[in-house]
């Protein structure tokens, strides 16, 4: 194996016990706020409750808050059979435990941001490098698949991908329905932005670190996004938001999502919803793995903010094609919401 290759797997790197970090992922990082009984953890969201006409309307209400005040929530009773997402996570799980010779065959290609490996903008010496193994793919419109990618996965992990990616299109669905009933516009106007929108996937490999303060999994950004659907799949936490200045380890609920509004809702929203700024940290025992889906316009369709909510105001934001949208997002460094700002008129 050449050394190229080992470079491509952080994973594979830290078989053999290291004692010294290699330069490219040293970053100096805020520390978080660990658990304390009096700090806020963030919204819980019924999916049962808040679909069911008795109860929608003033659920309806807390859904509203947790965008306007949180940009994430977790989801519970959301309709995802338990058994699936056992079998998804053990599919992951053995994913990574492949030869790295197998997992290469689906390496980030030169000039592009799908495949395996790790995120690097450009790869001149001084590019500081996340500490994860990520494997990066658009899943929808099918035809955009790429047949190395997706197609050639192992057979099990493919279908069992399939099926959890049809229930999330349907929570995703009903997810988008209910931002346009909280923020009183028409159903049909995000419909038509999301039907057979642009959606991908990013499962997530931290692996463990001597001296994990020193290293970050996933530098702190908000998600280009419409919402993002986040599955923890080894049980091992990591996950951080950015909430009034400070930084907030996130619980996972048994057997719930976290749903983070991205950019695009914010966007949408003229300002109203927020999206989160989060970040992955890792630790020195474990490895974590996620799996990360998003939900986004489709390529034709503009991105701004929704017309009707601009009846007594100015919008914040600029409109363009989501494709020319996500052209820019990944031409960019990931920093904080600074996409964000690039799109503010």
């Amino acid at each position: 194996m050449s050394g190229t290759e080992m470079l491509m797997s952080i994973q594979e790197m830290v078989k053999n016990p290291i004692s010294t970090i290699p330069t490219r992922y040293l970053i100096e990082q805020e520390p978080a706020i660990l658990y304390e009984d009096s700090l806020p953890s963030i919204p819980v969201i019924d999916m049962k409750s808040l679909l069911a006409r008795e109860t929608k309307t003033s659920q309806l209400d807390t859904f509203h808050s947790a965008c306007k005040d949180w940009g994430i929530f977790q989801v519970v009773n959301h309709g995802v059979d338990s058994s699936l997402v056992e079998k998804l996570k053990y599919e992951i799980q053995e994913f990574y435990k492949l030869p790295l010779e197998d997992r290469i065959k689906y390496k980030i290609k030169p000039g592009e941001v799908e495949g395996f490996g790790q995120n690097a903008v450009n790869t001149s010496p001084d590019q500081k490098v996340d500490w994860a193994d990520r494997f990066y793919m658009i899943t929808n419109p099918i035809q955009r698949r790429k047949p190395h990618l997706f197609p050639q996965l192992p057979s099990s992990l493919r279908e069992t991908l399939e099926e959890y990616i049809s229930e999330m299109q349907k929570l995703s669905r009903a997810i988008f329905g209910l931002i346009a009933d909280a923020l009183k516009i028409e159903r049909n106007e995000l419909e038509e932005m999301f039907e057979d929108g642009m959606e991908s996937m990013r499962m997530n490999y931290y692996p463990q670190c001597p001296e994990p303060d020193k290293v970050i999994g996933l530098t702190a950004h908000s998600d280009g996004s419409g919402i993002t659907v986040l599955l923890q799949v080894n049980g091992v936490e990591g996950f951080q938001i950015k909430r009034n200045g400070v930084w907030l380890p996130v619980k996972f609920l048994p057997d719930a999502f976290a749903v983070n509004l991205g950019d695009i809702i914010e966007i949408l929203s003229n300002g109203l919803y927020k999206s989160i700024e989060h970040r992955a940290t890792v630790n020195s025992e474990k490895e974590r793995i996620s799996l990360a889906m998003f939900f986004n316009p489709k390529f034709e369709a503009m991105v701004g903010p929704s017309p009707s909510l601009l009846t007594n105001g100015a919008p914040l934001f600029r409109c363009m094609t989501m494709e020319q949208y996500f052209k820019d997002f990944f031409s960019r460094k990931l920093n904080g919401k600074s996409f964000l700002q690039y799109l503010k008129i």
